[in-house]
């Protein structure tokens, strides 16, 4: 029996993308079934990758397949668990560095996420914590999540060490830097401040952190499925990319 797909109350979701074409249906195919052969007990499943890599979508199309399956499938997003503008004051948030160390409120997405989605949790969660454009606190709102159910949380930073050891699948969408870069810039190319200041946001903020967060997680070494999606209608699977090797004169003797 199919089920329906619960979303969170965030006005920051995403539409569902529109019917894949035949070579990402596959592709999605093969990994829905990876997840769903996983256990039926309650499953946590991270989406990872760089800023407009694709993770939402991918958390979207992934979610309605596995509905379709019959397991009770939840979405997350963790922009919907950033500390409140309100409290910017108190720390960096804009430079790359801030960003990735103080954006998210960590503590957060375990006691609203997180522990209650674990097999062993109570299964009382919140999907969304503070919506990250009114800045509505929606953390009293709650759903149920059956024994049986897959949460899929989305976002960039999911596999740093405070949130990996919550996981039983993670997923790194893998794009290059830059499109990283030109995809975030045409996205946000309409906000305020226009294309200069959105390229200047995803360069020196988004894509500053991430290349911090590689440099110290390597979360593409610690993905169980990486997602090639640098062509939208034709991902593909791929593997980790080799560890560069010193030249000889810099090997220790």
């Amino acid at each position: 029996m199919s089920h329906e797909v619960t979303f969170s109350v965030s006005t920051w979701r995403q539409p569902t993308p529109p019917t894949p074409g035949p070579h990402r249906a596959q592709i999605l195919d093969i990994v829905a079934d990876r997840i769903s052969a996983i256990d039926d007990h309650r499953l946590r499943i991270a989406i990872d990758g760089l800023t407009a890599a694709g993770k939402t979508s991918l958390g979207h199309e992934l979610a309605q397949r596995l509905a379709e399956r019959g397991r009770p499938t939840f979405r997350a997003s963790l922009d919907d668990f950033k500390r409140p503008w309100s409290e910017a004051h108190l720390y960096d948030r804009v430079s790359g560095e801030g960003y990735y160390r103080n954006a998210f409120d960590l503590d957060a997405v375990h006691r609203l996420l997180l522990d209650g989605g674990a097999p062993d949790g109570d299964g009382t969660v919140a999907l969304c914590g503070i919506d990250p454009l009114t800045q509505v606190d929606h953390s009293t709102v709650t759903v149920q999540l059956p024994p049986d159910a897959v949460l899929l949380v989305d976002g960039v930073f999911a596999c740093r060490p405070e949130l990996n050891g919550s996981w039983d699948l993670r997923v790194w969408v893998d794009i290059d830097p830059e499109l990283s870069v030109r995809r975030g810039t045409a996205r946000d190319a309409d906000t305020e401040g226009g294309r200069a200041a959105a390229e200047a946001l995803h360069r020196n903020r988004y894509l500053a952190a991430e290349v911090l967060y590689m440099s110290e997680v390597d979360p593409r070494a610690v993905a169980d499925v990486i997602i090639d999606n640098t062509t939208f209608d034709r991902p593909r699977l791929a593997g980790p990319r080799p560890r560069q090797r010193r030249p000889p004169d810099a090997e220790p003797h």
